[in-house]
């Protein structure tokens, strides 16, 4: 297992839940969920330097069947905004179904969905950063896709 805080991100159209691993990269903990702006990708970038994180993980929205969803192209923009706009190594990890589990553990812990919007994007954000977590130390490599940053960037 790679040591180093890791960012993770999950992109929305209206928020970006952001979380943060220890230094050992073994346990993600919520940061802060940012309202989406042209000021978002520079957000996380500041949580990245402000957590000398080696790493930023972005959740990738693949439908249960494996395709594409909607939302997939607009996560893979905004990784490729902060692959682009940054020297740490960005990658993009399978998030199905981490809104709904995030839901589900909201609900269970007595928040309803009206009163959960503010931290549901964070807890989708940890859930995301703990299974590319669990899944680089079971696997001994790391998780998802690298971003190349764009050329000339």
């Amino acid at each position: 297992m790679r040591s180093g805080t890791r960012i993770g991100v999950d992109v929305g159209k209206v928020r970006v839940g952001v979380a943060r691993s220890d230094a050992h990269g073994m346990l993600a903990t919520p940061l802060e969920t940012v309202q989406r702006a042209k000021a978002s990708v520079k957000r996380v970038l500041k949580f990245a330097v402000e957590h000398d994180a080696v790493e930023i993980v972005v959740g990738l929205p693949i439908a249960l069947s494996g395709r594409d969803t909607a939302s997939t192209g607009d996560a893979r923009a905004f990784a490729q905004q902060l692959a682009d706009r940054s020297e740490l190594p960005v990658r993009l990890v399978d998030e199905r179904m981490t809104t709904m589990s995030a839901q589900t553990a909201l609900r269970a812990s007595g928040r309803t969905t009206k009163n959960s919007r503010s931290v549901v994007d964070q807890v989708a954000a940890v859930i995301i950063l703990q299974h590319a977590l669990d899944f680089e130390r079971s696997a001994e490599r790391p998780p998802g896709e690298l971003v190349e940053p764009t050329q000339g960037s």
